[in-house]
């Protein structure tokens, strides 16, 4: 599926964020290296910390269903519009735990609508792994 695709659907999931407090609504589509592909939204919560992003909401339901093996990830977020938005700290952790650094990549809008992409290990360098748990 190519970065076009896959961003058009991130866009459609967007619209079911849940973002009463920060209007900011942000969606996701992960693919799967089978070819599928799970969809996420932002989910708000006035507490705040019980928040779950569009990125994580995404892994969270394609881990549950057995899913393992992943290719990519498109995020589109912004208050009114689609804007450039780049997966947060956490999300990005979460990626390190189920994906390759080397090979994932996050597909974005950069600042002129334009699709972007960046691996993994360009967003987040020297990321903790089981590796770091030791034995």
């Amino acid at each position: 599926m190519d970065h076009k695709e896959l961003m058009k659907i991130a866009m459609k999931a967007r619209e079911k964020a849940y973002a009463p407090y920060s209007g900011y609504r942000v969606g996701a589509a992960l693919l799967c290296e089978d070819g599928t592909v799970y969809t996420g939204c932002n989910i708000e919560n006035a507490a705040y910390t019980p928040t779950n992003c569009a990125e994580r909401t995404a892994f969270f339901k394609a881990v549950s269903e057995g899913q393992r093996h992943f290719v990519k990830i498109a995020v589109s977020g912004g208050r009114e519009t689609a804007a450039p938005c780049m997966p947060c700290g956490v999300c990005r952790q979460v990626m390190a735990e189920f994906c390759r650094p080397e090979s994932f990549k996050i597909v974005y809008l950069d600042d002129s609508g334009e699709i972007g992409e960046m691996l993994l290990k360009e967003l987040l360098p020297k990321s903790f792994g089981p590796e770091n748990l030791g034995s």
